[in-house]
C-alpha cells in the first residue's frame, strides 16, 4: 500500500489564505454584494430626496463596483507574489493596491463626468476606501488566525484519533496471525502485511495527506484482518463506481468508520452482520456511505459509543474542505449508516 500524499499546509504556506482567491465565483459574488450594500448605505446617508435615490444609487453602484472588481482582480494577480510575505506586509500591500485603484478610478470618473469639485470627491473616496479596506484586511486577518487554529486543532484531533486504536484489535489480530501461522502461513503473512500497513498509517505524520485510493486500500486491508477473525459473522459488500482515487483528503477517514461499524454493529451481535460500502462520484462530489447491521434490541453485548471518532473525522474534513465536506449519521431500514461527502477537484489542490 503506497504512502504517498502531500502534507497539509504549513503556517508559511497557509498565509496565502489571508488573501482569498478573489477570482473564484463565490468571492466575486461576495464582492459584488458587499459593494452594492456599501453603495446603498452611502446613497441613503447623503439622500436629499426620494426622487433622486435611483439615479444617485446607480452612479454610486457603478463607481464602487468598478473599484471593488478592479481591486479584487489586482489582488488576485499579485497574490502569488505576496503570499510568501509576512501577514502584515501582505495586508499592507493589498490595502495600498485598493487605494491605488480607488485613486485611478476616481481620477477617471472626475475626467469623464467633468466634476467641478473633483478634489473633494477624490478625497472623500480615498478616505472611505481606506476605512473599508482596513476593515476588510482586519477581517481577513481574523479569518487567517482562525484558519491556523483549525489547522492546529485538526492535527491534535488526528493524533487523538491515532492514539485510540483499540488494544483488543491488536491482541485479536496477533492471535489470528499466530493461529494462521500453523494452518496457513501464506495467509498469515498477508495479514501481517495488512496489519503493518494499518499501523504505518496510524503512526505516520499527523499532517500527512492521503488519497481516496489509499484510504480505500487501507480499509480493504483492515476488513481482511477482521474477516479472518470474525469469519462468517462478517459479510462485506463493496459497490464503488467511477471514484477518483487520486482525490486528496485527510488521512484515516474511512478506516475508523469501518472500525466503529464492526465494534458497535458486528461484534456484539450473535447473528452474522453485514457491512456495505457504497461510493459514487457525481457533480464533482465524492459520496461514500458505510452501512452496517445492528445487534438485536436488548443484545447483551450492545455497546454505547462516545462519538469521538465521528466528531474528529467531521472536524478534520471541514477543516480541510472549508465546510464543503460533511459527515452525516442516520438509520436506514434498521441499519446504521454514515455518509461522507467531499468535493473533487478541490479549489486549493
Amino acid at each position: 500500500m503506497g504512502q504517498k500524499g502531500t502534507s497539509r499546509q504549513t503556517p508559511e504556506q497557509i498565509r496565502v489564505a489571508y488573501l482569498p482567491n478573489f477570482c473564484s465565483i463565490r468571492m466575486v459574488f461576495g464582492v459584488v454584494v458587499s459593494a452594492e450594500l456599501l453603495a446603498v448605505i452611502l446613497t441613503l446617508s447623503s439622500l436629499e430626496s426620494l426622487s433622486a435615490f435611483a439615479s444617485d444609487l446607480s452612479l454610486r453602484s457603478l463607481y464602487i463596483q468598478w473599484i471593488a472588481l478592479v481591486g479584487s482582480a489586482m489582488i488576485c494577480l499579485i497574490r502569488p507574489w505576496i503570499s510568501h510575505l509576512k501577514t502584515w506586509v501582505a495586508g499592507l500591500i493589498a490595502w495600498s493596491v485598493l487605494l491605488l485603484v480607488t485613486l485611478l478610478i476616481g481620477l477617471l470618473a472626475i475626467w469623464i463626468l467633468d466634476m467641478p469639485n473633483g478634489e473633494h470627491f477624490l478625497f472623500k473616496s480615498l478616505v472611505i476606501s481606506a476605512l473599508v479596506s482596513a476593515l476588510l484586511m482586519h477581517y481577513l486577518s481574523i479569518q487567517y488566525r482562525w484558519r491556523l487554529q483549525v489547522e492546529a486543532e485538526s492535527k491534535a484531533h488526528l493524533q487523538a484519533l491515532q492514539s485510540r486504536i483499540r488494544p483488543h484489535f491488536l491482541f485479536n489480530s496477533m492471535n489470528t496471525i499466530a493461529s494462521l501461522t500453523r494452518s496457513n502461513p501464506t495467509l498469515a503473512e498477508e495479514v501481517v502485511y495488512d496489519l503493518s500497513d494499518l499501523f504505518r498509517a496510524s503512526l505516520s505524520n499527523a499532517q500527512r495527506m492521503s488519497t481516496l485510493g489509499e484510504e480505500l486500500e487501507l480499509s480493504r486491508g483492515y476488513l481482511r484482518i477482521e474477516g479472518q477473525r470474525l469469519g462468517d459473522r462478517l459479510q462485506v459488500t463493496w459497490d464503488l463506481l467511477d471514484l477518483p482515487e487520486e482525490a486528496e483528503l485527510p488521512a484515516l477517514i474511512l478506516q475508523p468508520l469501518l472500525e466503529n461499524a464492526i465494534y458497535h454493529g458486528i461484534e456484539p451481535s450473535t447473528a452474522p452482520g453485514k457491512i456495505q460500502i457504497v461510493g459514487r462520484y457525481r457533480r464533482k462530489r465524492v459520496n461514500i456511505s458505510i452501512r452496517n447491521t445492528l445487534p438485536a434490541d436488548g443484545a447483551k453485548g450492545r455497546r454505547a459509543g462516545n462519538h469521538m471518532a465521528l466528531d474528529n473525522i467531521r472536524e478534520r474534513l471541514q477543516g480541510f474542505f472549508d465546510e464543503e465536506a460533511s459527515l452525516s449519521v442516520s438509520h436506514v431500514d434498521g441499519e446504521h449508516q454514515v455518509r461522507v461527502v467531499f468535493p473533487y477537484p478541490w479549489k486549493e489542490q
